[in-house]
């Protein structure tokens, strides 16, 4: 009878676990990023970057990371683009920011540039945002040459994003590994999760990576390109060839080289270069990424000698990937030629991220009360979701639909209390009438977290209505204040 029943249990066991992996496999979100690499050769942007965003494609990325070297970067210039955007940055947040996604993050180092963008449903899952450089240039003091980076947690799950720029010529292939792997050693960021490059679960390495076509000809290599034979140019590739002895460019995965060397172009045309210097043709701008390996079992130890602490965070890790796994597949890896404003054309790169969420629930729940408009001061009502670490430095801001950037807000207000607890209490605080646009419009509000230093929750939007007593009195467009402008625009 005990034998009956522990079988019983023993087949209700399975079940139970069969049940719990196919509702894991099925459990499993999907999610699309757009990247982009392009030496852009100082030049202005062009007028239009629809093709170079696929914004007219049917399938909508959820992340944009895009990745530029070679940004104008005079010192008049630089000065003038650390007080405002730069040109590069307006261009893509108005292209992005009226569909929905918003700059999360940027960072730049003289000429290198990397933005973040996402889809405004993510933004409260996109946490513990960090950014650094390393200058690798002329004696290492110089930021014409070397790696930004943005770091952060999407989901739960920790991405590293690095823009590079390596040493030029043909010559220098075993310089340009020697820079990536010091960019790798310096870069960090804080004692917590991921410290280090490598520590993230998924690592993106892009940019002008300058790497050449060794031995081949001229002639040879032209004709390969003109009659599609790319693949026999592959195997005198630099990257490719450094691969085969270097362990860590042996972590990093890249798509099958199917397009055109992307480098050296005469500008507004599809040539190769006609200059006396007569580049020879080569993939310098690329895209590879890491999936962090799995932590190996540790090898049966004596129990005195065993790292307990060691021992027990590599278990913890080991548990966290099999509850939480992350796959990246690549769907595109192509160049874009009908871009000539610099001597590269732009590379990009297509993902399907699969992951399991280890959140799907914001930190606060944020929502605007009542009726908006400036003939009155207004309500905005919020409760913490789950524990965070607050701050009487968090604020709330009311931001036009199609905000580009967490400083557009058209106003704010600072939150009540300095410590928030885990609890079901509804806070209130209002807006003053006064900091209201009188023409009204589409808004959001967004709690925003000091400490952590993103938005924490996100409201539905809501319709601010156009002030009565503005109506009545007949004031004119021009006479409205900057903010309502702002708002009407």
């Amino acid at each position: 009878m005990e034998k009956d029943d522990g079988t019983r249990e023993d087949n209700q066991s399975q079940v139970k676990n069969s049940v719990s992996m196919e509702k894991n496999c099925c459990n499993e979100d999907t999610f699309r990023l757009h990247m982009v690499t392009w030496n852009v050769a100082t030049a202005d942007p062009p007028d239009d970057i629809s093709s170079l965003l696929h914004l007219n494609s049917p399938k909508t990325p959820d992340l944009y990371v895009i990745g530029l070297q070679e940004v104008y970067a005079a010192p008049h210039r630089f000065i003038i683009d650390m007080a405002v955007e730069d040109s590069w940055s307006h261009l893509f947040m108005s292209s992005l920011a009226p569909r929905g996604y918003l700059k999360v993050s940027s960072i730049r180092m003289q000429g290198l540039l990397l933005l973040f963008f996402s889809k405004l449903a993510h933004v409260p899952f996109i946490r513990d945002i960090h950014d650094t450089y390393t200058r690798t240039g002329i004696f290492g003091y110089w930021g014409n040459k070397g790696g930004v980076s943005i770091r952060l947690s999407f989901y739960g799950h920790m991405l590293c994003f690095l823009n590079c720029h390596l040493a030029a010529h043909m010559q220098y292939a075993s310089q340009r590994v020697d820079e990536f792997e010091y960019i790798l050693d310096t870069q960090t960021f804080g004692p917590k999760k991921a410290p280090h490059v490598l520590d993230h679960k998924l690592v993106f390495w892009f940019g002008d990576l300058n790497f050449r076509i060794q031995d081949h000809g001229m002639h040879f290599l032209r004709n390969c390109i003109t009659s599609h034979k790319l693949n026999l140019l592959w195997s005198k590739d630099q990257l490719t060839m450094m691969k085969k002895k270097e362990a860590v460019l042996q972590e990093f995965d890249e798509g099958p080289l199917d397009f055109q060397p992307t480098y050296k172009f005469d500008r507004f045309s599809d040539r190769y270069d006609s200059s006396g210097k007569m580049r020879k043709p080569a993939w310098t701008d690329r895209i590879l990424w890491r999936v962090k390996p799995k932590e190996s079992p540790p090898e049966e130890e004596k129990d005195e000698d065993r790292d307990s602490g060691l021992d027990e965070k590599n278990t913890k890790q080991q548990e966290e990937e099999e509850e939480f796994p992350l796959k990246l597949k690549q769907d595109s890896y192509t160049s874009n030629m009908e871009y000539g404003v610099s001597d590269h054309k732009p590379v990009i790169g297509i993902f399907t991220l699969e992951l399991r969420k280890m959140y799907e629930t914001p930190l606060v729940r944020v929502c605007a009360e009542g009726e908006w408009s400036a003939d009155i001061d207004a309500m905005v009502i919020y409760s913490p979701l789950q524990p965070f670490p607050s701050s009487a430095w968090d604020w709330i801001g009311l931001y036009k639909v199609g905000f580009r950037s967490v400083s557009d807000y058209i106003t704010y207000t600072w939150v009540k209390d300095d410590e928030v607890s885990f609890n079901d209490e509804l806070t209130q605080v209002y807006v003053s009438k006064d900091e209201i646009p009188v023409l009204g419009g589409e808004c959001v509000l967004c709690y925003y977290c000091s400490t952590l230093q993103c938005i924490v929750g996100i409201s539905s939007p809501f319709k601010v209505q156009e002030s009565k007593v503005a109506v009545e009195e007949g004031l004119a467009p021009e006479n409205i204040n900057g903010l309502d402008k702002a708002t009407a625009s």
